[in-house]
């Protein structure tokens, strides 16, 4: 009796990012929020940040710092989406979000977020996700909240002259902390 499965032509597979990979990772990561490719997607801020999102320097230090991890989805060997993954005490931080613009909408974010979710939990036994979300982004933050999110309300100003993290076109950005129970909280 044949016990294989059928091959799922949208499998994914993940892996921790190397240093080999940064190239590629600043490339999805721009593609996905800044210039004209973004716009492919949903997820764009190109009409309130111009500039980059990320440099090889940043994506490197997220490969090499202790407690924190890229990780890579893959399709066949090509690289599909990425997501930042660092550990804080009893909570991670789940950042540098990305999904190939043309491939966005059709169900990669979802899966790419529920894997993150659990191997943060799994691995480092936290209770809950923690990320951040300029403000004024109200189509992804309702995207986050359909996952679970919810809003804080606590915010934290957008680094306005640091061009590290892009240009603004607006001067109302800030960031807002958004949580998830990972875990049911203890009775």
């Amino acid at each position: 009796m044949d016990t294989a499965l059928p091959q799922d032509a949208d499998a994914l597979t993940y892996r921790d990012a190397t240093e080999a990979d940064v190239p590629a990772l600043v490339e999805l990561v721009e593609s996905a929020y800044r210039g004209d490719s973004s716009r492919a997607g949903w997820t764009t801020e190109a009409d309130i940040l111009d500039g980059q999102r990320t440099d090889p320097e940043g994506v490197r230090e997220v490969i090499a710092t202790p407690g924190s991890r890229l990780l890579i989805a893959e399709r066949e060997g090509t690289l599909v989406a990425c997501c930042q993954l660092e550990h804080r005490g009893d909570a991670a931080y789940f950042g540098m979000f990305a999904v190939r613009p043309g491939l966005q909408g059709g169900g990669l974010g979802r899966r790419v977020i529920a894997e993150a979710e659990r191997l943060a939990a799994a691995g480092w036994g936290v209770r809950e996700m923690h990320m951040t979300v300029i403000s004024v982004r109200d189509e992804l933050i309702a995207w986050y909240e359909r996952r679970g999110y919810r809003r804080t309300g606590r915010t934290t100003p957008f680094p306005y002259g640091d061009e590290r993290f892009g240009l603004p076109l607006r001067d109302d950005l800030e960031f807002e902390l958004l949580v998830k129970d990972l875990v049911p909280p203890r009775a």
